[in-house]
């Protein structure tokens, strides 16, 4: 049976919330992971599908290592299939996840989160529990 995990989970105490949740394995690809993004707000939610390999992951923990450093992110911006930025310092003084789905919805949406102090570690020990509970699953690359 599959086990869903959030590998990100962006949320303030004002109701503005995106998820990326891990479902299982995507079906017709071998080594790979069926996800969503979850974007919920008092304004707006949608969800967007979105395939995961090995590849993906890593480069989600090396987001991780940028955003520590300071760094703005685009995570899987060159790649078919939607796109998350994260702006450390967004329009409202505070981080903001966008969330852009340019090659289905054609849908931009932008979140201001107001983010705990610790919640890059948070996402690295969630990103650690989808690779070990995923890892038999995943193809090497």
């Amino acid at each position: 049976m599959a086990e869903q995990l959030d590998l990100a989970l962006l949320c303030d105490d004002e109701g503005n919330c995106v998820r990326i949740t891990v479902l299982g394995p995507l079906q017709g690809v071998a080594g790979g992971l069926a996800a969503e993004i979850v974007v919920h707000t008092p304004f707006v939610s949608g969800r967007v599908d979105l395939a995961l390999w090995r590849s993906r992951l890593v480069s989600w923990g090396e987001a991780l290592d940028r955003l520590e450093a300071g760094e703005d992110i685009a995570w899987l911006h060159v790649q078919r299939g939607p796109s998350v930025f994260i702006h450390l310092n967004g329009q409202r003084d505070c981080p903001e996840v966008v969330v852009e789905d340019v090659l289905i919805s054609m849908t931009t949406v932008r979140v201001p989160i107001d983010l705990p102090a610790d919640w890059i570690e948070t996402h690295r020990h969630r990103l650690a529990s989808v690779l070990s509970t995923w890892d038999g699953h995943l193809s090497p690359e």
